[in-house]
C-alpha cells in the first residue's frame, strides 16, 4: 500500500504562508506546526512579565516582546514564538519586515501540561544554540515555581529555581530583579489566594 508523501516547505515558503495566516505556527525541518491557544493563568503570567520588564526598560536600550514576535534559531532552522522575548542593545532581524528576531538575550516560556516536556527538552536544545542567548526562564502556570537557566562562560547552563512568593531571581541579561509576588499577582491557583482584589470589583465565583 502506498502512502501519500509529505510536502515539505522551505523557510521562505513558510514565512510567506505564516505572514498571511490568521493563527501562528512554528516551523522546523520543513513542516509547520499550529500553536494552541492559552488559558487565563498563562496569559496573565505573560502580561505580568511584559508589564514588569517594560517598566524597567523605559530609560534603557532594551525591548520586551510578547508572543507575537517570531524568533529564528539559525543553526537548527526552527522558527518559533516564545511567550516573552527580551533583547538589549542592537536588534537584528531576518529582513525588513522586522517580525523575526535573530538575537534574543532572554527567552521566557510559560509552561502548560501540553508544552512542558517540549519547552524543557527539544525546544531548550534549540535555544541553546542561539549565540546571543544568555538566560532561559521557565514559569509554571499551575503552581508557584520558576526555573532560570543561565549560560556560563564555559558554555554550561546553571539552573536556579524559586518556589515561594518571598523569592526573587536576578535576570542578569535584562538587568531585572523578578519578584515572584509580582509575577504571580492575580493568578488563581489551587490553595493560593493572594490579596489582589480591586476596590469595587466582584469576586470570581469558585
Amino acid at each position: 500500500m502506498s502512502t501519500q508523501p509529505k510536502t515539505f516547505l522551505t523557510p521562505e515558503q513558510y514565512l510567506a504562508i505564516e505572514r498571511e495566516a490568521e493563527f501562528k505556527s512554528e516551523y522546523c525541518d520543513g513542516e509547520m506546526f499550529a500553536m494552541a491557544g492559552a488559558g487565563e493563568a498563562h496569559n496573565q503570567l505573560v502580561a505580568n512579565l511584559v508589564a514588569g520588564l517594560h517598566s524597567q526598560f523605559r530609560s534603557r536600550p532594551c525591548r520586551v516582546y510578547p508572543s507575537d514576535m517570531r524568533v529564528r534559531v539559525r543553526t537548527t532552522g526552527l522558527y518559533t514564538y516564545p511567550d516573552v522575548v527580551v533583547v538589549c542593545g542592537e536588534r537584528r532581524f531576518l529582513d525588513d519586515r522586522r517580525d523575526t528576531l535573530l538575537n534574543p538575550g532572554l527567552l521566557i516560556e510559560v509552561l502548560s501540561s501540553s508544552t512542558e516536556a517540549y519547552d524543557r527538552g527539544r525546544k531548550f536544545e534549540n535555544y541553546q544554540s542561539i549565540e546571543s542567548l544568555r538566560e532561559y526562564l521557565l514559569v509554571a502556570s499551575d503552581r508557584i515555581h520558576v526555573d532560570l537557566y543561565t549560560r556560563q562562560p564555559d558554555g554550561r547552563w546553571l539552573l536556579t529555581s524559586a518556589s515561594h512568593l518571598e523569592d526573587s531571581l536576578d535576570l542578569q541579561s535584562a538587568g531585572y530583579r523578578l519578584a515572584l509576588a509580582d509575577l504571580y499577582e492575580r493568578i488563581d491557583l489551587p490553595g493560593f489566594q493572594p490579596n489582589t482584589a480591586v476596590p469595587g470589583s466582584v469576586p470570581h465565583p469558585d
